[in-house]
This record gives structure tokens, C-alpha cells and sequence, in this order.
């Protein structure tokens, strides 16, 4: 997924590895990156992969080893990462929670707009009409 944090009203965004469990998304960096601080400084963030696209709430939850639901998931999904950063003095852990996710949908070829609001619990599939 491309993960996309901002500090100071300066956005970036990077390719992350990432995991769901329970609804919550889980994924882990280290603590002298760019999106490390800008996430302490901001913890709203936004995810997207294909036609799908989130915001959500960003918490640190410690290192990725004290977290076993996580470890073995990630594990299995992303070895290579999980070989080579999971075990580090400066790798964390961060959960997001969404609270707002979009999905474009084609239907014959006509486009519509899915969302989830999470905070007001409501829910709408309406058609791109571009007006």
C-alpha cells in the first residue's frame, strides 16, 4: 500500500508493507525515518492500493516483536521484511484505524463512488456523474 503522512503542511508518501487484523491496519518502520516523526507530529494519515483509498488515525503500539497477532501474519506475508527489520532496537509498530474509506467502482464501464464513513456510520454507492 502507499502510505501518506504530512508535517507542517508537507505531504509524502512511500510504499509500505501492510497487514489488516480486526479492521485495523498494521505496519512498521523505523524510528529515525521521515514518516516516524511526521506521524508523532500528525497521526492522520492515508492509505491507498488499487481503487481504494483510506484515512485513518496512526498510533505507535511498541516493536513489531512484542505483538505476536502481528509477527505472524507479517511473517507469513512478508518474510523478506520481516527477516530483515522486525528484530531491530529502532523498528515500531503502528496501527492505523480507519475512519473514512473510498473505492471507485466500474460497472459496464460506468463509474461509482463507494464509501464508508466510519465516524458517522454512514454508507453510500452513488454513480460519478463529473458535476
Amino acid at each position: 500500500m502507499v502510505l501518506s503522512t504530512s508535517e507542517n503542511d508537507k505531504v509524502s508518501s512511500r510504499m509500505m508493507s501492510v497487514i489488516q487484523i480486526d479492521g485495523k491496519l498494521y505496519f512498521q518502520t523505523d524510528r529515525t525515518m521521515k514518516k516516524y516523526h511526521q506521524i508523532r507530529k500528525n497521526n492522520n494519515v492515508a492509505l491507498c492500493i488499487d481503487n481504494i483509498q483510506m484515512e485513518g488515525k496512526c498510533i505507535e503500539a511498541g516493536h513489531p516483536l512484542d505483538n505476536a497477532a502481528f509477527c505472524d501474519i507479517f511473517r507469513e506475508c512478508f518474510q523478506g521484511a520481516y527477516d530483515a527489520y522486525s528484530a531491530l532496537s529502532n523498528e515500531r509498530l503502528f496501527v492505523v484505524q480507519p475512519c473514512y474509506i473510498e473505492r471507485w467502482i466500474y460497472q459496464d464501464g460506468v463509474p461509482y463512488v463507494e464509501t464508508f464513513d466510519i465516524n458517522t456510520q454512514q454508507y453510500s454507492f452513488d454513480r460519478y456523474l463529473g458535476v
